[in-house]
């Protein structure tokens, strides 16, 4: 804790976006309570190289400086920093749900060792403009990190730091994700996390969202609604012609959540006979410990002991790279989800170099695809994409369901806003690509009457002072275009 604070830094309430801002990646903000620091979020910057390179760039504050870290979920967007910042010098407790601390200890060292085999494929074909290609961090950092997470139940009030008090709340989405509530001297804050959706064939409904002074809420599906299609049907259309002519079907799949739902919506389809029994392979070392968490955390989703055993049954498990490669060799008809979902990295990509040349092959991207990452550059269109250097010729055919996203479209999340009951001083806008935030942001100030605005990165906002003139932005400050470790954030102005 810092020492001999001021008593305007007693008092101070403050909120900096650190990510997430102009982006739907790098979930990272800072609440300054008193003398403290808590991060809400840690996550990675996923999409284009001038947002991946943040990544490698020093912390923006001193991460010896922070007292606690709060995770709203496990997905690298949101997480998966945490090994690089505990390596910079973070010592303090992770907060999280449980489901939240189990899947970290999944992904986290399953992120390292993707980081380090690309490091060393890069290396090996010396397509790496840095000799030698570093990872951002290794599985042994990835482990000692996660000595620091701190479970939480649900609707439990604890104390990250002195005077403020969090509550996690329900969002559906994923195994463990959660909407943060933080109260300080009688000034609430909500952070939406990821918001999960009301009729989502595997996960639970979010819950409502507790009153609260100011909100800070995700935009990933911002200005656009989901198809009204089922996803059995959506997929059924997109699979039975390519698994007809004999052709692979590759789904980039998020390892955790998206993945078991499509797993699921496949083989029911199979054992309907809707879809030929084909191989299904899901290319992912941690499917069966994920697999296991459902299992574990049976009150947050709608699968059956029975669903989760036609999974393990049918599903053909790739553990080691040999076998990734292996597969690689086979022909169709068959199906193979792999991660990254929006093939940033991970074994999808050495399947894009096997089978996207094929013209008989299909590459069904299952959700959001960020601007700037390979999956955006497929549903735009490219012939071509971009792989340890190579242009890899794509003639496969590219087809986008989009019925599976686990995020909320701009109805619901408009829904979800609502059930704040009464309006905020303000709503901010984060976790989206700029036109689909800035739809949000217009859609809360015309439907709902409420004060709202983008957030920009490296802004902050004094929690303790109304609104002024209606407009939330004119009392946000600039605290970050000086150097890294030079910024103003956390100095009493």
């Amino acid at each position: 804790m810092h020492s001999s604070p001021s008593k305007a830094t007693q008092s101070r309430f403050r909120l900096t976006f650190l990510g997430a801002a102009g982006t739907v990646t790098g979930s990272r903000y800072l609440v300054e309570a008193g003398a403290c620091r808590v991060l809400v979020d840690c996550g990675l910057f996923q999409g284009y190289k001038a947002l991946r390179l943040r990544n490698r760039a020093p912390f923006p504050v001193e991460p010896g400086s922070i007292d606690a870290v709060i995770l709203t979920h496990a997905h690298l967007d949101h997480s998966g920093y945490l090994p690089r910042l505990v390596e910079s010098g973070y010592r303090g407790p992770v907060w999280c749900t449980p489901a939240t601390r189990d899947l970290c200890g999944i992904l986290l060292p399953d992120s390292a060792q993707l980081l380090e085999e690309e490091a060393g494929y890069a290396n090996l074909k010396g397509s790496s403009r840095h000799h030698p290609a570093e990872a951002l961090y290794t599985a042994e950092q990835a482990h000692r990190c996660l000595r620091q997470l701190r479970p939480v139940a649900y609707r439990e009030t604890f104390e990250p730091v002195p005077g403020l008090v969090a509550t996690l709340f329900p969002q559906g989405h994923i195994l463990g994700a959660a909407s943060v509530a933080l109260e300080f001297q009688g000034t609430r804050l909500v952070f939406s996390g990821d918001v999960g959706r009301p009729h989502d064939l595997v996960m639970n409904p979010p819950s409502p969202p507790p009153e609260s002074d100011w909100l800070v809420v995700e935009s990933t599906y911002g200005n656009r609604r989901h198809a009204g299609a089922a996803l059995d049907e959506e997929i059924e259309q997109a699979l039975s012609p390519v698994l007809a002519r004999g052709g692979v079907v590759i789904i980039p799949a998020f390892a955790v959540g998206r993945a078991q739902l499509l797993l699921h919506a496949v083989i029911s389809l199979q054992a309907k006979g809707r879809l030929p029994a084909v191989p299904v392979y899901l290319n992912s070392p941690m499917a069966s410990d994920v697999t296991a968490l459902y299992e574990r955390y049976k009150a947050e989703h709608r699968l059956t002991h029975q669903d989760l055993d036609l999974i393990r049954k049918v599903t053909r498990v790739v553990n080691s790279v040999d076998e990734s490669k292996a597969l690689n060799r086979r022909h169709g008809p068959m199906i193979i989800i792999s991660a990254s979902g929006m093939l940033t990295g991970g074994r999808v990509l050495h399947h894009l170099i096997a089978f996207a040349p094929d013209h008989r092959n299909a590459i069904v991207l299952s959700g959001h695809q960020a601007g700037g990452t390979r999956g955006a550059a497929l549903a735009g269109g490219a012939t071509h994409v971009r792989i340890y250097g190579e242009d890899i010729r794509v003639k496969a055919q590219v087809i986008a369901i989009s019925s599976a996203s686990a995020h909320a479209d701009a109805d619901e999340l408009l829904d979800w806003i609502r059930g704040l009951g009464r309006s905020p001083r303000a709503v901010f806008i984060t976790h989206g690509e700029p036109d689909a935030a800035d739809a949000l942001r217009l859609r809360i100030e015309h439907e709902l009457g409420w004060c709202a605005c983008v957030a920009e990165q490296m802004q902050s906002v004094d929690l303790m002072m109304p609104v002024a003139d209606g407009d939330p932005a004119a009392q946000m400050h600039d605290a970050g275009r000086s150097p890294p470790h030079e910024s103003t954030i956390g100095q009493d102005q």
